[in-house]
C-alpha cells in the first residue's frame, strides 16, 4: 500500500537523525561515568530531567496545532481552514514570545532556580540549561514545518548536525582540554576552567541549540511574517488539553528520576543511585529511538491520511500499528539476547542496574502502542482525552514510584514506568473502540507480543556460561521472530530490508 510505503521511507529517514543521534550521545554515557562521580552524573540525570519537563511546558502542544491547522479539511466552518503560512507565522511568533519571558523569568529568579536543580555555588548550569530550552521550544516550529512540506532529508540533516556540534564540543571539553591544560595549560587556560566539570555538558548543549537555530533561518525568513489572534485563540483550545497531555507524558518518563532522590531511604546515596538508573536506562534507548523515529513520520502522516480522499483510512491505520508492534518486538528482542556486548556502552560499576532494561523496554513498548492509538482523539478534536489519558498515568506513575521506590529503589521507577504506560496503553484502547473504532486485528498483535516474550523468556532459561552457545541460540531465536513475521504477513526479505517496500495490502 503507497501511504504505508511512505510512512515507512519517512519512518526510515527520520529514524537515521534519532537513532544515529542517540546512538551517539549514547556513547557519551561511558565517557561521563567515567570523568564524572556517580553524584554528578546523578545532578546531570536530574536537570535533564527538569529541562525535559520546561521544554514540554513551553511548546504547549503548538507542534500537533500546527499540523491541525495547516492540514485544511474542507468542513471546519470554525476557520480551522487557515492559511497555512498564517498558522506558521501565528505559532512562530507566540513561540518566540513565550520562550523569551520564560528565559527571563529564569534570569530574575536564578538563585531558586539554581537551588530546585541541585547546583548551588553554579548558577550558570541554571541558565545555559534555560536558554537551551527557550531555543529548543522555539525551533520546534521550523522543525515540524520541514516535516509538514515533507523535508525529511533536511529535517535528518539538521537533526545530526546538531547532535554532532553537541558531541564535538562535549569531547573537546570534557576530553581535549583536560589534557591540554596538564601538557600546556597556557593553550586552554584563558577559557578552560577544569573546577567547572559538568558545566561544560550544558555548555555544549547551548552552543549546539544556538547554531542549529543560526541553520533554520532558510525556515525563519522569505515569509511575511503575520499573527492572527483569533487563529492562535483556536489553536490554543486544540493544544491546551495536548499540553496537559505532553506534561502528563513527561512527568510519566521524568517524574521518577525527580522522585528517587527524595523517596529513597538512604540519602547519602541518593544521587548515586539516580546516576545508576539513568545510566541503565540509556540501554532501553533503542526502543526509544524507534518510538521517536515512528512519531516523527506518523503526525503529520495521519492528519495527510484524514484530509485523503478514496483510501480506506481505518485499514491504513490499523497496518501502520501492525508493523510497529512487528518491528518494535524485534528491536526488544535484538537488545536482550545482545545485552552482555550492549551493556559496555556503560561503566562498569553501573552494571548492577541491568534488571532494569527489559522492564523499562516493555514501558516504552507500551507508550508507542499508546501513541498508535491516540490518533482516534486528534483526528476527531477530542484531545481532551489524551489529556485524561496522561494524567491517569501520571497519577499510577505518582503512587506506584511512592510505594515501590521506598522498597525496592530504582527498581521501583522501572515497575512504575511499566504500570503507568500499560493503563494509558488499555484506556486509549478501550474508549477509542467506542469513539473511533478500528479493527487493529489485537490477536495478531497479542500474538507477536506473546511470540517476542515467550522467546525471551526461553533464552534467559537455557543461558549457560558460555557465549559461544548463547549468542549462537538467542541469534536463532531472533531470526525464527522474523522469519515468524515474514510468513505470517506473507513479504519477502527483499521488501522488508528497504523499508519503502515492506508491506502489502493484505
Amino acid at each position: 500500500m503507497g501511504s504505508i510505503k511512505s510512512l515507512a521511507k519517512d519512518t526510515a529517514i527520520y529514524g537515521l537523525s534519532s537513532i544515529v543521534g542517540r546512538f551517539i550521545n549514547w556513547c557519551l554515557v561511558p565517557l561521563y561515568t567515567v570523568m564524572f562521580s556517580t553524584s554528578e552524573y546523578g545532578v546531570v540525570t536530574y536537570i535533564y530531567s527538569i529541562t525535559a519537563l520546561a521544554l514540554i511546558i513551553l511548546t504547549y502542544g503548538m507542534e500537533t496545532g500546527f499540523f491541525r491547522f495547516a492540514n485544511p479539511r474542507g468542513d471546519s466552518p470554525d476557520g480551522a481552514d487557515a492559511d497555512p503560512a498564517v498558522v506558521y507565522s501565528t505559532s512562530l511568533i507566540s513561540l518566540a514570545v513565550s520562550s523569551s519571558v520564560f528565559f527571563a523569568l529564569v534570569l530574575v529568579f536564578l538563585g531558586p532556580v539554581t537551588g530546585v536543580l541541585h547546583c548551588p555555588g553554579h548558577p550558570s548550569f541554571a541558565w545555559l540549561m534555560a536558554a537551551t530550552v527557550a531555543l529548543d521550544a522555539f525551533t520546534a516550529i521550523p522543525f515540524a514545518y520541514l516535516r509538514y512540506s515533507n523535508k525529511a532529508l533536511r529535517f535528518a540533516a539538521l537533526k545530526l548536525l546538531n547532535i554532532g556540534i553537541n558531541i564535538t564540543l562535549n569531547i573537546f571539553f570534557i576530553l581535549i582540554c583536560p589534557w591540554l591544560y596538564a601538557q600546556a595549560p597556557e593553550t586552554v587556560s584563558w577559557f578552560f576552567d577544569p573546577a567547572y566539570g559538568i558545566g561544560y555538558i550544558f555548555l555544549s548543549n547551548f552552543a549546539a541549540s544556538a547554531i542549529t537555530l543560526l541553520t533554520l533561518l532558510p525556515e525563519l525568513t522569505g515569509f511575511r511574517w503575520r499573527f492572527d489572534g483569533a487563529l492562535l485563540r483556536r489553536m490554543l483550545a486544540y493544544s491546551a488539553p495536548l499540553l496537559v497531555l505532553g506534561v502528563a507524558g513527561i512527568m510519566n518518563q521524568t517524574l521518577d528520576k525527580i522522585l528517587l532522590p527524595y523517596l529513597v531511604a538512604d540519602k547519602a546515596t541518593a544521587m548515586q543511585q539516580l546516576g545508576i538508573y539513568g545510566a541503565n536506562y540509556k540501554i532501553a534507548i533503542v526502543m526509544v529511538m524507534f518510538i521517536q523515529a515512528f512519531r516523527f513520520a506518523y503526525e503529520p502522516f495521519i492528519f495527510s491520511q484524514n484530509r485523503s480522499k478514496g483510501t480506506d483510512k481505518l485499514a491504513v491505520y490499523a497496518l501502520a500499528m501492525k508493523w510497529f508492534v512487528i518491528f518494535a518486538m524485534a528491536i526488544f528482542l535484538f537488545v536482550m539476547f545482545y545485552l552482555d556486548f550492549l551493556r559496555y556502552f556503560i561503566s562498569p560499576r553501573y552494571f548492577s542496574g541491568l534488571k532494569v532494561v527489559p522492564v523499562v523496554m516493555i514501558a516504552e513498548f507500551f507508550f508507542g502502542v499508546f501513541f498508535n492509538l491516540s490518533l482516534w482523539y486528534k483526528l476527531t478534536d477530542q484531545t481532551r482525552w489524551g489529556m485524561w489519558f496522561s494524567l491517569m498515568g501520571l497519577a499510577m506513575t505518582l503512587l506506584l514510584n511512592i510505594i515501590l521506590v521506598p522498597r525496592m529503589g530504582y527498581m521501583g521507577c522501572a515497575w512504575a514506568a511499566l504500570g503507568c504506560y500499560g493503563t494509558m496503553m488499555v484506556a486509549s484502547y478501550l474508549i477509542g473502540r467506542v469513539k473511533y473504532p478500528i479493527d487493529y486485528g489485537v490477536g495478531r498483535l497479542g500474538f507477536y507480543f506473546v511470540l517476542a516474550m515467550a522467546l525471551y523468556l526461553f533464552a534467559a532459561a537455557v543461558t549457560v556460561p558460555s557465549q559461544w552457545i548463547n549468542i549462537p541460540l538467542r541469534t536463532f531465536l531472533l531470526a525464527a521472530y522474523v522469519g515468524a513475521a515474514i510468513k505470517i504477513e506473507g513479504v519477502t526479505i527483499s521488501e522488508l530490508i528497504p523499508l519503502g517496500r515492506f508491506s502489502r495490502n493484505k
